[in-house]
């Protein structure tokens, strides 16, 4: 999975962050981008698996929207022979009121922000498993399943056992929340480098 390149284009510093964080961690190639113009010319000189663009960026009729609605519309690009590229929108709580309609008519995947991080996980997930980029469902997502099924049970809750998300109010992404992601994840790898060395020996 370390050839699978993604494009952020975003001039929320906060958001570049956390985007650029959660995703180095599956070891894949993070490019951000805080221009429009910029990344137009990214985008069509890289080979990305992902684009994640900020709504309010592009609006919902400009040539970089106009672009990255014709990639996500697959079908199309697949029939005239180029590569199928998954496409994730942004969409601020200001720009909801006129891109969600847009969004949802065209069929476009989004993710409101403030992020819900394991609905911002699942839907990366799935856009790459869409495109064939990786063949299952990146760590962070299996983990949250197995977690959720655990946190429900304990509540009693009467949902389905395989719900995979709380309410978008007990997971956006707050300092704290990125903070133990981050270590958490930098626990992970230092195990990982152990399992690694010890198999060497």
């Amino acid at each position: 999975m370390g050839d699978v390149r993604i494009l952020v284009i975003d001039d929320d510093a906060a958001s570049q962050s956390a985007l650029r964080q959660i995703l180095d961690s599956e070891g894949w190639k993070v490019t951000v981008v805080p221009m429009v113009r910029e990344g137009l010319v990214t985008l069509a000189t890289g080979d990305w698996k992902l684009v994640i663009v900020n709504v309010a960026m592009t609006g919902v009729d400009g040539p970089l929207f106009t672009t990255l609605k014709e990639l996500a519309q697959a079908e199309a690009a697949v029939a005239q022979g180029k590569a199928r590229v998954g496409v994730m929108f942004l969409v601020p709580e200001l720009a909801a009121y006129d891109a969600k309609p847009v969004l949802e008519r065209e069929k476009l995947p989004y993710v409101l922000k403030p992020y819900h991080l394991h609905d911002f996980l699942e839907r990366v997930s799935d856009l790459l498993m869409d495109t064939q980029s990786i063949t299952d469902p990146i760590r962070q997502v299996r983990r949250v399943k197995s977690d959720r099924r655990k946190k429900d049970r304990r509540a009693g809750s009467d949902r389905r056992a395989n719900s995979m998300f709380a309410s978008r109010e007990d997971y956006y992404m707050t300092e704290e929340e990125i903070a133990e992601y981050e270590k958490s994840e930098a626990e992970a790898a230092a195990q990982k480098k152990k399992g690694e060395k010890k198999g060497f020996l």
